[in-house]
């Protein structure tokens, strides 16, 4: 446990009056972050009228949306992208509501993210699941920009990463040519896909769509040894079932 006003309270005696101004000063410190039960430096912003930092959840749809906004229009890819990592996630309805909070806080880019990415530093598994769907929210669209690079690059140095280590994971990503048919027949492939008719109930479309991304999710092939091959196929997989959910639901007009 970390105890704020009494390590700050010390640091200050000691500059101030040598050893015994850092004792008076601990002392003091221990008094006031009991009163105001000071546990953390998050805490310690929050009583000084700071934001509280975001949850690990809160924090990824943050970035999701400062991605999907950073070229000035959101696009339903986008939207797509962020309701399956809903859906990966397996988030009941308030978490739901959180990370649409989320992201579109993410959006209005005023939240400052330096902080909270950096307490990350530490957490491997985590960095590396962050950054993964970051770059998987670049590419939905079917392609990455500049700036959309520049900010996961930006993000990857405050977690502790070194540039190479995050283009790395770019190229799990990036789709093939030709994934999923945009002509005619579209819909017929993407009812097809999800293995659903065109007389489906939209509650039979979405569990037949949250049970194949829940099976193909390209997270679950992710570690050591797995197969890049692997990976790059299921992640191919992920985004055409997003495009053929997205289809059915703007051809049908359910949310």
């Amino acid at each position: 446990m970390l105890w704020p006003a009494t390590l700050l309270g010390a640091a200050a005696g000691l500059a101030l009056a040598s050893i015994p101004g850092a004792l008076l000063g601990t002392l003091l410190g221990q008094v006031l972050d009991r009163r105001m039960g000071l546990q953390s430096w998050a805490s310690l912003r929050e009583h000084l009228g700071a934001a509280p930092m975001p949850s690990d959840e809160e924090l990824l749809f943050v970035l999701l949306g400062r991605l999907a906004k950073s070229e000035g229009q959101v696009l339903e890819a986008h939207i797509q992208l962020a309701r399956a990592e809903m859906c990966r996630l397996h988030l009941d309805d308030a978490g739901q509501r959180r990370a649409i909070d989320a992201f579109s806080r993410g959006k209005a880019g005023r939240e400052g993210l330096r902080m909270p990415l950096r307490r990350l530093r530490n957490r491997e598994a985590s960095v590396a699941a962050l950054l993964r769907a970051c770059w998987r929210m670049a590419w939905a669209d079917g392609r990455v920009t500049a700036r959309e690079r520049e900010l996961i690059l930006l993000w990857g140095k405050w977690l502790g990463w070194r540039s190479d280590q995050v283009v790395a994971l770019a190229s799990e990503y990036e789709p093939r040519k030709g994934a999923l048919l945009q002509g005619a027949a579209a819909y017929q492939n993407a009812l097809r896909l999800l293995d659903v008719t065109a007389e489906s109930e939209p509650a039979a479309i979405k569990r037949a769509y949250r049970r194949l991304l829940s099976r193909h999710h390209p997270d679950k092939l992710v570690g050591a040894g797995a197969d890049p091959a692997r990976v790059r196929e299921a992640t191919e997989k992920t985004r055409e079932l997003h495009s053929a959910y997205g289809l059915i639901r703007e051809r049908r007009g359910f949310r």
